[in-house]
This record gives structure tokens, C-alpha cells and sequence, in this order.
């Protein structure tokens, strides 16, 4: 039995936050609600001298990716700890947003990172309806109710809307990359969405160097540091299979985000 005597100082504490998977708010997604209680644990459990976020995300809600990154901004600066961010395989797009929150990035060489942009993807049917002779019948009140109807042709004015949709939220993403990121950043040209690897973020100033969490704390903070891991748990239902059905669509939305790129 391992005997702790009180008053004497212990080594540092840094506290992990381990952010895996899409952002959003379904059963398996990554939400500010699901993640509150873990976050406030993660500043003010065992006084941190640091809390590291592990994330490995190909993006998903911007709403839910500000308000993740916001709440963890908001008790870094109360609490006055670093958060250092580790991506795993991907930081992409809200992926990125919550990367960003930490005061620094860290990445591997193999990591994606980037996709600073604004998706809206569908499908259209118009033209298989058409051929099997089937008819859409749309009754509105307020022109926009059948605004990006897949079953209908695609409208330049509905192409319009969703721009007008993009645009600000695009807009509030790339203020939230200057933000945190600040003079680090090397080049004007990276808000186009495209992605990088670890040391082509690097050199753009999108992260501040290769490392990963173990080795990088122990650098910072001495070899006796100490890790406490915080990750969300499993609803009583899931942990019986109960909510199969939600389960199974959550795994093939998440599925479709990796797949963009490649994983």
C-alpha cells in the first residue's frame, strides 16, 4: 500500500480531456452538453497544472464546435491552466475549431489538419422520379418551406441561400483560427478548406510542433508528472444495447464524416 503524507508537495498534474469522434448532438457525437461535467472536472479536479485535449475529429456541428471550444477557453482563462491540444489522426474542420482552443497544438507527422471551411452536402432524385413517373407535390406557406427539396431540381436561388448560410458561419470559423492562432499563422491562403499534414501544419502555423502527450508533458512539466484521463461515459441504455437503432445511425453518420478524408 502506497502511504501519502499530507502537506508534502506532489508531482504535477495534468488532466486529459479525450475528444474522439464527429461533432454534433447525436448518441456518439462529441456535444457541449454531453462534455460539460467532464470539462469543469478536468479544470478544477487535483488543481492541473495543465489540462491536454486529445482530439482526433473530422468536424461536424460549428455550433456545437464553438461551444465545446468557448467553455474550455472560458475555464482556462478563470482557472488560469494551459491547455495543450494533441491531434491524433485528425483534426479536421470542427475538428480543428476545438484544437484551436488550446493555447498550443501539437501534432504528429501523420495527422490531417485543416478543412477550415463549411460543407452542405444532399441528394437529389428529380431525375429518377421523373423516369419511373412519380410526381412531387409540395404545398407551402412561405416560399422557402421546400427551400433544397431533394426531390426536386436544384434551384440557382436555393445554390444562393445556402451560400448566404455559409458565408458567416465560414466567416466566424476563420475569426476563431486568428484569433487563438494569432501571428503563428504564416500564411493568408489556408481558409479554403484544404488539409494538411502534421509538418505542413507546422510550418503554416497551424500547430506549434510535433509531439505527443506523454513525452511532451514530461518535457514541460518533469518526469514525475502525473495524467488523470477524462472521457464521456455511456448512457445506461447504451452499455445494454437498448438503443440499437440510434447507435447504428450514429456510427454510419460518423462513418460518412471520416470517410472524406480517406479514414
Amino acid at each position: 500500500m502506497k502511504l501519502r503524507i499530507p502537506f508534502l508537495p506532489q508531482p504535477p498534474l495534468v488532466n486529459v480531456i479525450r475528444l474522439n469522434g464527429a461533432i454534433g448532438m447525436g448518441a456518439r457525437s462529441l456535444s457541449d452538453a454531453a462534455l460539460a461535467p467532464l470539462v469543469e472536472r478536468a479544470f478544477t479536479r487535483g488543481k492541473p497544472a495543465a489540462v491536454a485535449l486529445l482530439v482526433n475529429s473530422p468536424g461536424g456541428s460549428p455550433v456545437q464546435s464553438s461551444l465545446i471550444a468557448a467553455r474550455i477557453r472560458r475555464l482556462a482563462d478563470d482557472k488560469r491552466v494551459p491547455v495543450h491540444a494533441f491531434v491524433e489522426d485528425m483534426a479536421a474542420s470542427g475538428g480543428y475549431w476545438l484544437a484551436c482552443a488550446g493555447d498550443q497544438i501539437w501534432v504528429d507527422p501523420s495527422s490531417l489538419v485543416g478543412s477550415i471551411g463549411v460543407i452542405f452536402a444532399s441528394f437529389g432524385f428529380s431525375e429518377i422520379m421523373a423516369r419511373q413517373g412519380i410526381e412531387r407535390r409540395v404545398v407551402t406557406a412561405g416560399r422557402s418551406k421546400s427551400f433544397a427539396d431533394p426531390f426536386l431540381p436544384q434551384k440557382p436561388e436555393d445554390i444562393d441561400r445556402l451560400k448566404a448560410i455559409q458565408t458567416p458561419i465560414h466567416e466566424a470559423f476563420i475569426a476563431h483560427v486568428k484569433a487563438r492562432r494569432g501571428s503563428r499563422l504564416k500564411d493568408a491562403d489556408i481558409f479554403n478548406a484544404d488539409i494538411w499534414t502534421g509538418q505542413q501544419a507546422v510550418d503554416l502555423g497551424l500547430a506549434d510542433g510535433i509531439g505527443h502527450v506523454v513525452p511532451k508533458m514530461k518535457t514541460l512539466f518533469g518526469d514525475k508528472v502525473r495524467f488523470a484521463v477524462h472521457g464521456p461515459k455511456k448512457g445506461l441504455l447504451s452499455r445494454f444495447g437498448l438503443n440499437l437503432a440510434e447507435e447504428t445511425l450514429a456510427v454510419v453518420e460518423e462513418r460518412a464524416l471520416w470517410a472524406q478524408y480517406g479514414l
